[in-house]
């Protein structure tokens, strides 16, 4: 089976194909951010007519915004102003004759990490994108759980302390706070800096008391952590498993495992494995 995975990222439009679950080959284009809803749209038609010789059998699409997964409409998409509301599914699917799947990134970060990653053994599945925002997605049962709305696993816009949890526990936590980028810090802690490593130590304490609210909400078997904020996991997991560690029920903490992603290409395969759930693949390939 050959699927085309396309991610709609902040500064790239990145294309790969998967032949019986390998990615063989991925190709780029910059994203025009400013361009009209057409132009990006005809890009992605560009980039997927690179692949129309492979015989794919459908296309999975992810992108940073609210994203009707039913109907394929796309709203407001952060990284492309023009983009409001557009009924993106139909639009490439009328020009390629090929089903189109799409959906949010952080539900194709968490799909992807159930079908080529961490969370291949895991049925209930939490996947935390930590960057310079704090975005979620469920897996329940298996199978992706967008809610009524498509905005069921938005743990970072939970209240908490003064803001809410994604202003404590993303890169805005080291701006708002200290004033400094989060890839500053870690390039002092690399360095034994005592005040960087405090930081991340509070920041661990967090993201803690954020992966509380989500086992009390959803009680995941598995929780996979990426985006930029991840690569600095060594400073700040003591700190977030200490927080953790009062956790009312802790028949969830003795059973809950805490990962980080380690699938290359992670948005890529992630938008492909749209496909495989909507073809009701329930376990995972290979």
């Amino acid at each position: 089976m050959k699927i085309l995975g396309i991610d709609i990222g902040g500064t790239n439009i990145r294309a790969g194909l998967i032949d019986n679950n390998a990615l063989i080959r991925v190709e780029s284009m910059k994203l025009r951010k400013n361009g009209t809803e057409q132009e990006i749209i005809d890009d992605l038609n560009f980039i997927i007519k690179k692949f129309m010789s492979e015989k794919i059998e459908a296309i999975g699409i992810g992108v940073q915004s609210l994203v009707d997964a039913e109907k394929g409409i796309v709203y407001d998409a952060a990284n492309i102003p023009a983009w409001k509301k557009v009924n993106l599914k139909e639009q490439i699917e009328v020009r390629n004759k090929i089903p189109v799947y799409i959906n949010n990134d952080a539900n194709c970060f968490v799909i992807g990490e159930k079908y080529f990653g961490e969370a291949k053994n895991y049925k209930d599945i939490v996947g935390l994108i930590i960057g310079t925002g704090l975005g979620s997605g469920l897996i329940l049962n298996n199978h992706l759980y967008n809610g009524n709305n498509y905005g069921a696993g938005e743990f970072g816009m939970i209240p908490y302390k003064d803001y809410n949890y994604e202003y404590y526990c993303s890169g805005q936590f080291f701006i708002n706070e200290f004033d400094v980028k989060g890839e500053e810090v870690f390039r002092q802690a690399e360095s034994g800096d005592e005040k960087a490593l405090n930081i991340f130590d509070m920041f661990g304490n967090h993201l803690g008391e954020a992966v509380k609210t989500i086992l009390f909400a959803v009680d995941p078997e598995i929780i996979v952590i990426g985006g930029s904020v991840s690569k600095s996991y060594k400073y700040f997991e003591n700190s977030m498993r200490d927080s953790i560690n009062n956790f009312s029920y802790k028949r969830s903490l003795e059973s809950l495992k805490i990962s980080v992603s380690k699938v290359e290409f992670s948005a890529i395969l992630g938008a492909a494995a749209l496909c495989y759930e909507s073809f009701d693949k329930t376990s995972p390939p290979g």
